[in-house]
């Protein structure tokens, strides 16, 4: 199947690869993180990985994209460095149309906000 997926991605411009890679990861990285899926799979699957290493991925848009992206950077290119900042650029694209879908900024600390009050 994958070597199939390859034989037809050679066929496209790396444009078109970025693009069709940069909506699949958004798509995949919003069905586990902020969706149940078809039968409630994924949200028994959220709920049996718990607090281990991947049931706190599954928390975090911006982690999973990172995590979901490294496969798809295979399609885009073959060489180290193209792997890596392909790997890179489609996470951040995702996690731009993410914070486009929602419609409010990205959140990067978990910490709360200062108190205003606390300071005179």
């Amino acid at each position: 199947m994958i070597r199939f997926m390859a034989i037809m991605m050679s066929e496209f411009s790396v444009e078109f690869k970025v693009l069709l890679c940069v909506l699949a990861v958004w798509r995949l990285t919003h069905l586990l993180v902020a969706e149940d899926g078809p039968f409630d799979l994924v949200f028994k699957l959220r709920a049996w990985l718990g607090d281990s290493f991947f049931g706190l991925v599954m928390d975090c848009f911006y982690c999973a994209s990172v995590w979901l992206a490294f496969p798809f950077a295979f399609l885009v290119s073959h060489d180290v460095p193209g792997v890596l900042l392909s790997w890179l650029a489609i996470s951040g694209a995702a996690s731009l149309l993410e914070q486009a879908s929602q419609g409010q900024p990205a959140r990067i600390h978990s910490s709360p906000p200062p108190d205003p009050e606390a300071h005179p």
